[in-house]
């Protein structure tokens, strides 16, 4: 495998992970209580806010947007498979 191939993969799955990670962990009860929440009272509250969920959210959704494109591009530049034909 090629080291671009491979890098582009990589990338893929890195953007649909953290998407799904983005997308829904803001929503779960875990997110009340992460380190990052550690933060200064206004942080805080911003981040606890639903307008801060959503934008939490909404940066995860734009990574699984760029994840399924990068995956297309693989998928659609992998040249077919040879047919055999009799």
């Amino acid at each position: 495998m090629r080291l671009d191939v491979l890098v582009r993969l990589l990338f893929a799955l890195y953007c649909v992970e953290a998407g799904l990670l983005l997308t829904f962990v803001p929503w779960m009860p875990i997110w009340d209580r992460t380190w990052i929440l550690l933060a200064p009272n206004f942080a805080r509250q911003a981040l606890l806010s639903p307008w801060g969920r959503g934008a939490v959210t909404g940066f995860g959704l734009v990574h699984l947007v760029w994840g399924a494109h990068e995956l297309r591009q693989w998928l659609g530049s992998r040249p077919d498979a040879p047919s055999s034909t009799s």
